[in-house]
């Protein structure tokens, strides 16, 4: 058995600097520099949104040959953070596109979940669980 981890954990260790090392390039950020300047943002009606997700507009990607429009979205919101859209910036002598990102938000304050009010939660208060017994109007009970 001694054998089989000898050889087990080095080839697994291997393995594993390997896969990081092919792996890696998978999370680099892509920069895109052309030198033809985006065209005007297209004009987009905003559907309502769905309690936790917020809209990411639309914008102009590139295919490697011309600008394309890339039509907006709902995503899923994240709470803390809000959504910078894609944008294309002009440096040098080209224009730039930094992705879309959620981006902390220093103006976020958590908001405390209100308790929702059901029917029958105030009708027998402080009686627990014994009901009000008949007497509705405080007056005495008659029977």
């Amino acid at each position: 058995m001694k054998g089989i981890h000898a050889i087990r954990n080095p080839l697994l260790a291997l393995l594993l600097a390997a896969s990081a090392t092919f792996a890696a390039p998978a999370y680099a950020q892509v920069s895109i520099h052309v030198n033809l300047a985006p065209p005007a943002p297209q004009y987009e009606v905003v559907p309502t949104m769905q309690p936790g997700y917020v809209w990411a507009p639309g914008y102009w990607g590139w295919s490697g040959e011309r600008h394309v429009w890339v039509r907006g979205r709902p995503i899923a919101q994240r709470e803390g953070y809000r959504w910078e859209p894609d944008r294309w910036d002009q440096r040098d002598r080209g224009y730039y596109r930094t992705a879309g990102h959620w981006q902390p938000d220093r103006d976020y304050k958590p908001s405390k979940a209100k308790k929702e009010k059901r029917d029958g939660d105030d009708h027998d208060r402080g009686n627990h669980g014994e009901g009000n017994k008949g007497n509705h109007g405080g007056g005495k009970h008659n029977g």
